[in-house]
């Protein structure tokens, strides 16, 4: 019987382990990446809808940062409220360009959207966000698309120099067809970031601005 070099047995032997290996290879594709148009596909929420969340607001006049938590809900096409449920309860209406602030015990405020461009923007964005408007959404904003599809941030930058005065950016942050983070970075200020759905239930009793910022980011932060 003819024995093969010692060198012909290695190479036999690779050559076998990559045609066992070739299979495993084959079924870990490389995640797909996602695009604005295959992510508003999925964020598309017909009314009524609502989500909880939790949100941390950080202020050099406060100790710690305030942690809030509530719903938002859009009854209609037209309409957004946010109500907090604590540490306090506020409910914000937004509707044909008008905004209702009622908080508990208090008289309530209503005043224009016109009055506060930024917010009229995210008001704005919010509707076409959850609609799939992308036309409507870039006329607020220039968009830009990071990460894997089950991993990935939008930003919106503002276009409107009013806007941009008092706002730099909004980034949202999802895992999948989930939106789990908005961090909004205000020209001056801290940034705040929203939790919502599964970030906002893992959130649980969750206070420490570290822990919030690695719900944010750990389940949607691009890599």
């Amino acid at each position: 019987m003819t024995r093969l070099p010692s060198t012909m047995k290695t190479l036999g032997m690779v050559v076998l382990l990559q045609a066992m290996m070739a299979p495993l290879y084959a079924a870990s594709p490389e995640p797909a990446r996602a695009d604005s148009d295959w992510i508003l596909a999925r964020l598309v929420q017909p009314p009524p809808a609502r989500t909880s969340f939790v949100e941390l607001r950080g202020s050099k006049l406060l100790k710690k940062p305030l942690r809030l938590q509530g719903e938002y809900l859009r009854p209609d096409a037209d309409t957004l409220v946010r109500q907090v449920a604590a540490p306090y309860v506020e409910k914000t209406t937004i509707r044909a360009g008008e905004v209702e602030i009622a908080r508990e015990g208090k008289t309530p405020r209503r005043f224009s959207l016109a009055r506060v461009p930024e917010m009229a923007a995210l008001q704005a964005s919010f509707g076409a966000l959850l609609s799939g408007d992308r036309r409507l959404l870039e006329q607020h904003y220039r968009l830009d698309t990071q990460g894997t599809r089950q991993r990935w941030t939008l930003t919106l930058t503002p276009k409107d120099p009013l806007v941009l005065q008092k706002l730099e950016a909004v980034t949202l942050y999802g895992s999948g067809s989930e939106l789990r983070c908005i961090e909004t970075q205000p020209v001056n200020g801290e940034s705040q970031r929203t939790l919502l759905a599964g970030a906002a239930r893992a959130a649980g009793t969750v206070y420490a601005p570290g822990a919030l910022a690695t719900l944010c980011y750990g389940g949607a932060k691009a890599q």
